[in-house]
């Protein structure tokens, strides 16, 4: 209710004293007072009532209009029964601090002004909230009639007012309009929230929402600009959750079709069918691709990966869901076209994405391990089985070092033999070969296994160890000894210097 409805009400009489240009207020109830200061009982957009009760002097008119103003009413209405009028230095106050002043007839009671304003502001929410059913009922029935989620947002912007965004769990904008660096500092901000929903300031308030209760590793976020009721964050989540639903009902046949053309691949099947299953994946045979496989396990787990993340999910949100990852005995794998006009044209470019996507993940979620491989740039339905050779022991290096990225140039070097090696057996041998030089430098504060690192990395030079370690050559010639004598190795023998310097790796 306006204050100019209020004014127009004939059967109050009401008469404007003051404010004739704030009639545009709106009214939330009406309040009858006769404290000095009511402050404590006061919330904002009341018409206070009040029958001058307070007023001793002239000089308490402006405290008590002060009161009011700072806290927020709408008006004030002052009764006439008192004094028969309403003083000047009422009105004067109302006039400087800009509060509307009515007057209030002695003939008219103050039960019925609230009854009226009562009764005109339950119509007006009773409107609000018909005009709010409304509005979801056209959003729930498009979501239901299939609209994507672009339409969706238009949709809620234009009923709600409220600017939403869906961000995957990497950083990736699923829908809206958002920065990049802005999505994936929310996307940590979703990873890292112990509750949700949770307001983050991000060049401005926004309210983040849990879509879905799939792993946070392969979920998405909604995001809505400013402080968002929680009600309506809820019910768009759940529209989200309704298009994902939808979207994952489609990929089904899809991740069945790159399964079979995997397994078919793997198991030496003919150059012509594979040909034509590449086709309905939608991999040209001439067309260049790469192969993609994935882990998600939870950090200090002893029996391998998690099973519930090994769908392809996380595979699919890193490769922005432009492809399906097909579910393996251990990990999911993925054929990724290298074509224009996606966000990857090339391998590396490939692995740079992988690389500053796994890192979100890692950072917002401490227990998860995220590790991927990926092989160099094949062509043809008979390069698939080597890229998913390929791919795969690249990932086995990256779950050796603690998850991140390997792509299929590091593993042709010591460390892909290191990363077929047991862990247990790994720590083994460094142990044997190292815990002497360990103890020693626990019990001297010495630098011994320093010391055999950087003479390794220098292929033996005594002077440029030297330098790099900042000590006389003597010093170094001196530790060397001690390494010799505690491991019962002898540097200058090829065979003893690769064991130690397998030690220091797999250690």
């Amino acid at each position: 209710m306006l204050l100019r409805d209020l004014l127009a009400a004939q059967e109050l009489r009401l008469v404007l004293l003051t404010g004739d240009d704030r009639l545009d207020r709106e009214v939330t109830c009406a309040l009858v007072t006769d404290l000095p200061d009511p402050r404590r009982y006061l919330s904002g957009g009341e018409l206070v009532l009040t029958g001058l009760m307070w007023r001793g002097s002239p000089a308490d008119s402006a405290r008590f209009v002060k009161a009011l103003a700072e806290a927020g009413v709408a008006a004030l209405g002052a009764g006439d029964a008192r004094l028969g009028m309403v003083p000047d230095d009422l009105v004067d106050a109302c006039r400087a601090h800009g509060l509307p002043l009515f007057e209030v007839p002695v003939e008219v009671s103050f039960g019925a002004v609230t009854e009226l304003v009562g009764r005109r502001v339950a119509a007006a929410q009773a409107g609000d909230l018909r005009g709010a059913l409304g509005r979801h009922r056209r959003i729930v029935a498009a979501v239901a009639e299939g609209v994507g989620l672009r339409e969706l947002f238009a949709l809620v912007e234009a009923e709600l007012g409220v600017t939403a965004a869906v961000v995957s769990a990497c950083g990736t904008v699923v829908a809206g309009a958002l920065p990049e660096d802005r999505a994936v500092r929310l996307a940590r901000d979703y990873l890292a929230a112990v509750r949700l929903p949770v307001v983050v300031d991000r060049g401005g308030p926004y309210t983040v929402f849990a879509v879905d209760r799939s792993h946070r590793a392969a979920g998405w976020a909604l995001v809505c600009r400013g402080e968002v009721d929680a009600e309506i964050g809820y019910e768009l989540a759940a529209c989200v959750a309704m298009a994902r639903t939808r979207a994952e009902e489609g990929r089904r046949v899809e991740r069945r079709l790159a399964e079979q053309l995997i397994a078919l691949a793997c198991a030496g099947g003919d150059i012509a069918e594979l040909s034509a299953r590449l086709r309905t994946c939608g991999i040209d045979p001439a067309e260049p691709y790469a192969v993609v496989t994935v882990t998600a396990s939870r950090r200090g787990a002893t029996d391998g990966p998690d099973p519930a993340l090994l769908g392809g999910q996380v595979t699919e949100e890193l490769l922005d869901r432009r492809v399906v990852a097909a579910a393996g005995a251990d990990a999911s794998v993925a054929l990724v076209p290298l074509r224009a006009g996606t966000p990857w044209s090339d391998r590396d470019t490939l692995a740079a994405l992988l690389r500053a996507r796994t890192a979100v993940l890692a950072r917002g979620l401490a227990g998860i391990r995220v590790s991927a491989g990926l092989s160099g740039a094949l062509t043809g339905p008979q390069a698939i089985r080597g890229g998913v050779e390929e791919a795969g022991h690249a990932r086995r290096m990256a779950e050796a070092r603690g998850g991140g990225v390997v792509t299929g140039d590091e593993i042709y070097t010591h460390a892909l033999l290191l990363a077929t090696v047991p862990g247990d057996v790994r720590s083994s041998f460094a142990g044997r070969l190292l815990g002497p030089l360990f103890d020693y430098d626990r019990r001297h504060g010495a630098e011994l296994v320093r010391t055999l690192g950087e003479f390794l990395d220098c292929t033996g030079s005594w002077n440029v160890c030297a330098e790099r370690l900042h000590v006389h050559v003597n010093t170094v010639r001196y530790r060397i000894r001690r390494v010799e004598e505690l491991t019962g190795r002898d540097l200058s023998s090829m065979a003893d210097r690769v064991d130690l310097f397998l030690a220091l790796r797999a250690g």
